[in-house]
């Protein structure tokens, strides 16, 4: 995610840990306190940068990308979701699928995963996206798994090329200002 970060800027980018990992907790909250935690952080963000959060890019890797999908779907506007790893199903239980919110997320959607991740397989995650009304862009990576390691590059260059494409909406989501050299 800090690759993701850095590649990204000149845009404002705020990266956020969950309240458990503030606290010092192994184990994750349930998915309600999670969800607040990400509304609570987009609206810190929009009110420090500023814009209006329909105008944010919001996205995380495994759990938290799955908790700021939830948020989108139950009405925290965005302009879009950068899924890297979802975490579509446990390892081994391919029938519980996480997406019962997916047919009301309606902001672009990116969904980043390995081609080997145990979470849920591309042909899973395809079938399963394609109740998605936004649109949905995957990019698979070859032989990666739920960790992505060794990736950054081609995860950064992929984000990047995902953003510069999206229509814009206001002067922070256009094309990004790259640097001379």
């Amino acid at each position: 995610m800090v690759a993701i970060d850095d590649a990204v800027r000149p845009l404002p980018v705020w990266r956020v840990d969950f309240p458990y990992r503030k606290e010092g907790r192994k184990p994750p909250d349930r998915a309600p306190k999670l969800i607040a935690s990400v509304l609570a952080d987009a609206a810190a963000f929009v009110a420090q940068v500023p814009c209006s959060a329909d105008r944010l890019l919001l996205g995380g890797r495994s759990m938290g990308g799955r908790m700021c999908s939830m948020a989108v779907a139950e009405g925290l506007p965005a302009a879009g979701l950068i899924l890297l790893s979802y975490p579509l199903h446990p390892p081994g239980q391919p029938e519980r699928l996480r997406v019962e919110h997916f047919p009301h997320l309606t902001v672009p959607c990116l969904f980043i995963s390995g081609t080997r991740d145990p979470f849920g397989t591309p042909e899973e995650l395809q079938a399963a996206t394609a109740t998605i009304p936004g649109v949905v862009t995957h990019h698979w990576l070859q032989d990666g798994r739920h960790e992505v390691k060794d990736a950054d590059d081609e995860i950064c260059s992929v984000v990047l090329a995902w953003i510069d494409a999206l229509p814009p909406v206001s002067p922070m989501m256009g094309a990004r200002q790259h640097p001379p050299g």
